[in-house]
C-alpha cells in the first residue's frame, strides 16, 4: 500500500468508530437479549460491562492501531517484531469475515422490511417466511454488499467518512423522533418499568455472560476493528476521551432503541422475549396496529438500515484494509475482490434456512448461529483478552508504551490508579466469563 490514508476530522473518527459500534448489536440484538434476560437487570449489568471491560479494551485497541499505523495483520509484528503475537492478526481478519457472513444477511432483512413498509406491502411480512425465501435473502444480501463496497471503492474521506457522518446524523434524529412517539403510547409505562427497573432476582451467571458478550459485540472490540480506526487518526487527542465518546454514543442508541421497542410492545400486548424475531415480527405487528403505522414503520426501518449499514461499511473497511496490506491491491481492486468473497461466504447464512440447512448446535440452529458463535462467543472476548495482555505486560508491548501512546494529546488520560483494572481485573474477568460461557453453552 502507499502512504496510509487519514480521516479528515475528529468528528469523522468518532462517527466512524461509533458507526462500527452502533448497528444490529444495539437495535436488533440488545433489545431481544434484554427481553429474554429479564429487562432492567440485564441493562444494569450491561452498562457495568461497558465501563469496566469495554472502555479499557477500546482504549488498548485504539492505542495499538495508532502506534503501529497499520491494520491488525501488521500491528503486532510492528510493535513486537519477531514474536508469535502476529498470529492474532490473521484471526482478526477471519473474525471480521465471519461477522460479515451473517451480518450482511441480517442487514438485507432490514432493508427488505424498509422497502415493504415504504411500498405498503406489509400484509405478507413475517420473519419465518422471509428467512426461508431464497430469492429475498440473496437479492437483499447482494444489495447490501454492493452498496458497501461501491462506497468503499472511493478514498477514505470522500467515501466511508462522508457517508458515515450523514447516516449517523440522520440515525440519531430518527431515533429521538421514534422514541418520543412510542413513549406517548397508552400503556408505555409498563414497558418502561420492565426495561429500566432492575429485578435483581433475575441476575445470574447466564445474564452476566450474555451482557459481557453483548458489550463486546456492540462495541466491535477484540478483532481489530477499533485498532484500524486508531491507525487513521493523529495524536492531537488522548484515546481515553475518544473511547468514552464512542461508548457514550453507542450506549445512547442502544438504550433509546429499548425506549422504542418495550413501550410499544407492552402498549399492544406483544411478547418481549421473542428472541431474534423481536425486531421483525413483533415491531411489524406494532406498526400495523398503530395509527399511521406504515409511515412510522418506514421511519423505524430506515433508522435500522442506517444503523446496520454503518457497521457493514466499517467492518468491510477493516477487511479491505487488512487484505490491501497483505496483497498491495488498490482500493478499487480490493473492493471488488473482497465484495465478491463476502457475498459468496454470506450465502451460507442467506440460504441457511432453505437450501443449505445445517444445525451446528441445538435443534433449530443454523449457519447464522455458527458464525455468531465464532465471533460473539469466541473471537471478540478472546481478542479482548489478547489486547489486554499485549498492552499491559512486558512479554507484549508493555504498560509504559501503551500508556504513553494512549495519553498523547489533549483529553482524558489513563491514570496510574487504573493500572490494576487494566492489568488484572480486565483479563481475569474476561477469562472467567469466557470459560463460564463455554461451559454453559447449549451445544445440543
Amino acid at each position: 500500500m502507499n502512504e496510509r490514508e487519514k480521516l479528515g476530522s475528529r468528528l469523522g473518527f468518532i462517527m466512524l468508530s461509533a458507526g462500527c459500534a452502533i448497528g444490529c448489536g444495539n437495535v436488533w440484538k440488545f433489545p431481544w437479549m434484554c427481553g429474554q434476560f429479564g429487562g432492567g437487570g440485564f441493562v444494569l449489568v450491561y452498562i457495568f460491562c461497558l465501563l469496566l471491560l469495554g472502555l479499557p479494551v477500546m482504549v488498548m485497541e485504539f492505542a495499538a492501531g495508532r502506534a503501529a499505523q497499520a491494520s491488525p495483520v501488521k500491528i503486532f509484528q510492528k510493535l513486537r517484531p519477531g514474536t508469535k503475537w502476529g498470529l492474532w492478526g490473521y484471526v482478526s481478519l477471519l473474525g471480521n469475515i465471519a461477522l460479515m457472513a451473517f451480518y450482511c444477511v441480517v442487514t438485507g432483512w432490514i432493508i427488505y422490511y424498509f422497502f415493504s413498509f415504504l411500498t405498503g406491502a406489509t400484509a405478507e411480512l413475517g420473519f419465518l417466511p422471509m428467512i426461508t425465501n431464497p430469492t429475498i435473502n440473496v437479492v437483499f444480501l447482494a444489495v447490501t454488499v454492493l452498496a458497501a463496497f461501491v462506497i468503499l471503492s472511493f478514498n477514505l474521506q470522500n467515501g466511508l467518512e462522508r457517508v458515515t457522518k450523514i447516516m449517523m446524523c440522520l440515525l440519531l434524529v430518527l431515533l429521538v423522533v421514534l422514541a418520543v412517539h412510542c413513549l406517548r403510547l397508552p400503556g408505555a409505562g409498563k414497558g418502561l418499568k420492565f426495561y429500566l427497573v432492575p429485578d435483581f432476582s433475575k441476575i445470574n451467571g447466564s445474564v452476566i455472560v450474555g451482557a459481557m458478550n453483548q458489550a463486546f459485540f456492540t462495541l466491535s472490540i477484540g478483532m481489530g476493528s477499533m485498532a484500524i480506526f486508531g491507525s487513521y487518526i493523529g495524536k492531537e487527542r488522548s484515546l481515553m476521551g475518544e473511547a468514552a465518546h464512542v461508548i457514550t454514543l453507542d450506549t445512547f442508541v442502544a438504550l433509546i432503541a429499548g425506549l422504542i421497542m418495550f413501550p410499544a410492545c407492552f402498549s399492544y400486548g406483544l411478547e418481549v422475549n421473542a428472541g431474534p424475531s423481536l425486531l421483525f415480527d413483533t415491531m411489524a405487528s406494532v406498526f400495523n396496529h398503530m395509527a399511521g403505522g406504515r409511515w412510522w414503520g418506514t421511519l423505524f426501518f430506515l433508522f435500522m438500515v442506517f444503523a446496520a449499514m454503518s457497521t457493514v461499511l466499517a467492518v468491510c473497511e477493516n477487511i479491505l484494509a487488512m487484505m490491501r496490506e497483505l496483497t498491495g491491491w488498490s482500493r478499487r481492486k480490493g473492493s471488488l475482490i473482497c465484495g465478491v468473497g463476502v457475498f459468496l461466504l454470506a450465502l451460507t447464512t442467506a440460504l441457511g434456512y432453505s437450501v443449505f440447512t445445517f444445525q451446528p448446535f441445538a435443534e433449530g440452529t443454523a449457519w447464522l448461529d455458527l458464525w455468531d458463535f465464532i465471533v460473539s462467543t469466541n473471537i471478540l472476548p478472546l481478542g479482548s483478552l489478547i489486547y489486554a495482555l499485549f498492552c499491559c505486560y512486558r512479554f507484549g508491548w508493555g504498560w509504559d508504551r501503551f500508556v504513553s501512546e494512549a495519553n498523547a494529546g489533549r483529553g482524558l488520560k489513563v491514570k496510574s490508579w487504573m493500572k490494576p483494572v487494566f492489568m488484572y481485573f480486565v483479563p481475569a474477568a474476561i477469562l472467567f466469563i469466557y470459560v463460564y460461557g463455554m461451559v454453559t453453552f447449549k451445544w445440543r
